[in-house]
């Protein structure tokens, strides 16, 4: 009995290792070869060619370029002598030792960038020497080429993705590029395309010696999408041209359709100066500069007071309450009266005065009776300044619009409640407030509010939501959020008067000198007061230009948008470089060019340079109302 027990033990144990076997040399065999492989196969990102941008026109804005990134695994490495390799690379030392560690904080066992976006010349020498450093190679990718020397604030610049993104994106990993402002950003999962990964044996060192299994285990990269935006190069270069020496913004659009021609922030740089190896230092530099601020777009983030061109805004909402007729004619006496003060003060002209001459010569004390009859048609001051912000934000201001682009402003149209929180006893009136007739008191604009205000009435009584993208490889965007037409409040029929006196200000009115011949161009100056506090105490600074206009009167293919900081009254800079710009873009060739030379020979650096110029314009933070409500300044007068 215990010999078959004997027995029987052993046979069964004889049977577990034949099972233990069979497993490791049948079932693991293939668990095992492809461990095996792993180990012996070096991944390699194979990246993709990033989307072309066109203009509007089919001409080429951004390419790419080859470019070499010196890449480092960790585990890889063996015996390293650090500084015979930060000779090679030409870096110091201890960067060397710092990006290594970094690395290995990272993964030991991923590739990490240690000198990216190598130049063809500086990769030729590495190419060979960098295989005595295990654990080293040079990884190929495609890097911008910009054709343009403009538009570097609306195409935008790609730079290394951080650390957040590649914990919260599964598509980068540390030392992948990606869009960080402009259209670069805005369209970044279209224009990166995606990646491949080809597959190579590795030697005993580590080092890729050829393609795995012919290439069977490799994927391919698939190249971005091509954007064809809705710029005019052309047009944009010229702007820019204009905007030398000046800081603003212009912003032009084609009403019928609401693409953008022309965004232009000044002043501006290079797009170029981000990319390659000291793309680093030259991203510091215009970060540094807190008082030119080139890394912002005003076009779009830069909230100014609108001036007189809000005027036009007025009249068209006083003839929609029914507060006033074309025919009627109103007083100025050098001003408005009210109290026995003259709060807003107004040039000589004839007096009384109807609508289309209220335009054209931009009076003060006609907007002023006008704001007030519709601020006081209402039962109260809070329900009739409810009513006067809706027909305002009809306009797209007020809000950040809905364009394609990254950054923005929502500016401000102040209704009852804003003024409620300033005056918690609700004494407050129309008179209170009278400044907004004008453009001056609590309202926040962006130049490119203000172009679309003006391709709303361009329009007579609607716009399209200003985009940047005009086609994705080829095919033009189907998205209903800038196809679909945005009504204002204001009918039809009370455009053609305003637009009428807006003719009359480049025929006999303040810009008259800004003629173009054979365009009719419908415009209004305006001039903006700049105020500052220094040492706690409000001071005027030298007033802002700012222009809006649009072309021709009865065929509208441009409607545009000019601020000025610093540029004294509306006729003086921003009205000339409106009438330019529309020229350039409906003719293409100027025929003014005195006045082309009159911009290119000016410069406003000296103003700029004056102590305490500091930031004209607004981001986020709202201006002190009770300066601008209960100490009234006499406005400049236009």
């Amino acid at each position: 009995m215990r010999k078959l027990l004997l027995l029987a033990v052993v046979t069964l144990v004889g049977f577990i290792f034949l099972g233990a076997l069979f497993n490791l040399q049948v079932l693991k065999t293939d668990e095992y070869q492809i461990k095996a492989a792993l180990n012996a196969v070096k991944k390699v990102r194979d990246y993709p060619e990033r989307g072309f941008i066109y203009d509007r026109d089919g001409d080429l804005m951004v390419a790419n370029q080859v470019a070499y990134d010196v890449m480092v695994i960790p585990r890889d490495i063996r015996k390293l002598d650090t500084l015979q390799l930060s000779e090679l690379l030409k870096i110091d030392k201890q960067r060397l030792i710092d990006q290594i560690e970094k690395a290995r904080i990272w993964s030991p066992f991923r590739p990490s960038v240690v000198i990216p976006q190598l130049t063809q010349e500086e990769y030729a020498p590495l190419q060979e020497k960098l295989r005595r450093f295990p654990g080293f190679y040079i990884q190929r990718r495609s890097l911008r080429k910009y054709l343009v020397d403009h538009s570097a604030s609306v195409l935008g610049y790609i730079r290394e993705v951080n650390q957040r993104t590649v914990e919260n994106d599964p598509y980068y990993q540390q030392g992948d590029l990606a869009g960080k402002s402009g259209i670069e950003l805005q369209y970044e999962e279209l224009l990166r395309g995606r990646k491949g990964v080809k597959h190579f044996v590795r030697d005993r060192l580590g080092r890729a010696l050829e393609s795995y299994e012919n290439g069977k285990y490799d994927t391919i990269p698939k190249s971005g999408a091509d954007l064809t935006v809705t710029l005019d190069k052309d047009l944009q270069a010229y702007g820019e041209l204009l905007m030398s020496n000046k800081r603003g913004g212009i912003v032009a659009i084609e009403p019928k359709t609401g693409e953008i021609l022309s965004l232009i922030t000044a002043p501006n740089y290079d797009p170029s100066l981000l990319m390659g190896r000291d793309r680093s230092k030259n991203i510091n530099k215009l970060l540094r500069d807190t008082l030119a601020r080139p890394n912002v777009n005003r076009a779009l983030q830069a909230q100014y007071a609108p001036g007189s061109p809000f005027k036009v805004l007025n009249a068209l909402v006083g003839l929609e309450e029914g507060v006033i007729t074309t025919t009627e004619r109103l007083t100025c006496r050098h001003g408005y009266d009210y109290g026995g003060r003259k709060p807003l003060g107004c040039h000589s002209h004839k007096s009384p005065l109807a609508l289309n001459t209220g335009i054209a010569e931009s009076c003060n004390a006609y907007f002023a009776q006008v704001y007030r009859r519709i601020i006081e048609k209402a039962p109260d001051a809070h329900e009739g300044m409810d009513n006067w912000n809706r027909h305002i934000k009809s306009f797209g201001l007020g809000n950040y619009l809905g364009y394609d682009l990254p950054v923005g402003q929502p500016g401000r149209v102040p209704d009852g409640d804003y003024y409620d929180r300033w005056y918690p006893n609700h004494k407050w009136y129309a008179p209170t407030t009278i400044s907004n007739a004008i453009g001056q008191g609590e309202i926040a604009t962006t130049p490119i509010q203000l172009a679309n205000m003006t391709a709303a009435i361009a329009n007579r009584g609607y716009f399209y939501r200003p985009h940047i993208i005009k086609e994705i490889d080829g095919k033009p965007i189907d998205n209903p959020d800038y196809t679909v037409k945005n009504m204002t409040t204001v009918s039809t029929e009370h455009f053609q008067p305003v637009i009428d006196g807006m003719t009359a200000v480049y025929k006999t009115g303040t810009a008259k000198y800004a003629q173009i011949p054979d365009i009719e161009i419908c415009g209004k100056t305006g001039t903006v007061e700049n105020f500052v506090k220094i040492d706690g105490k409000r001071t005027q600074l030298t007033d802002h230009s700012v222009f809006i206009a649009f072309a021709p009167k009865d065929d509208p293919q441009i409607a545009i948008a000019v601020f000025v900081e610093n540029g004294y009254w509306g006729s003086r800079y921003a009205a000339k470089i409106a009438s330019l710009m529309i020229e350039k873009h409906i003719k293409g060739d100027i025929t003014r060019k005195d006045l082309e030379n009159y911009l290119l020979t000016r410069s406003l650096e000296y103003e700029y340079a004056k102590p305490h110029s500091g930031i004209p314009f607004e981001i986020n933070e709202p201006t002190d109302i009770n300066a601008r409500i209960q100490q009234p300044e006499q406005p400049s007068l236009n």
